[in-house]
């Protein structure tokens, strides 16, 4: 299932997100320089809604404080409480929020595991 409302989302600037938990396929389009050099400004990216998460999983997010922005991090560790660990590949990247700024993410606000990168075609 793909949720069209989410064609237009920008994991750092947009103020609208579906609420739920339910498992389907969004897409989110990636903004700021937090997870160079995997992932780029402007690549769009499916992210599957209640997957598993695994350590080393390219995850999206609700930010803690700001639910209504999403951001794109890789889950590094989980906590004995069930909550996930954050990280930017990029820890030099200006303007950078993940687990060293609001400690490990409530399991509430996990929106989804990252499944594939779909644009630009031809970049793996």
């Amino acid at each position: 299932m793909l949720i069209s409302a989410w064609s237009g989302y920008r994991p750092y600037s947009a103020r609208f997100a579906p609420r739920g938990r339910g498992v389907g396929v969004v897409r989110v389009r990636v903004e700021g320089d937090s997870m160079l050099p995997g992932l780029r400004p402007g690549d769009w990216l499916l992210v599957r809604r209640g997957a598993v998460v695994r350590p080393g999983d390219v995850v999206v997010a609700r930010l803690p404080g700001d639910e209504a922005r999403l951001i794109v991090k890789r889950a590094a560790w989980r906590e004995k409480d069930g909550g996930w660990w954050l990280e930017s590949d990029n820890q030099c990247a200006s303007g950078r929020r993940d687990s060293w700024d609001f400690g490990p993410l409530p399991p509430v606000l996990l929106v989804g595991r990252v499944v594939l990168r779909y644009w630009p075609p031809g970049r793996r």
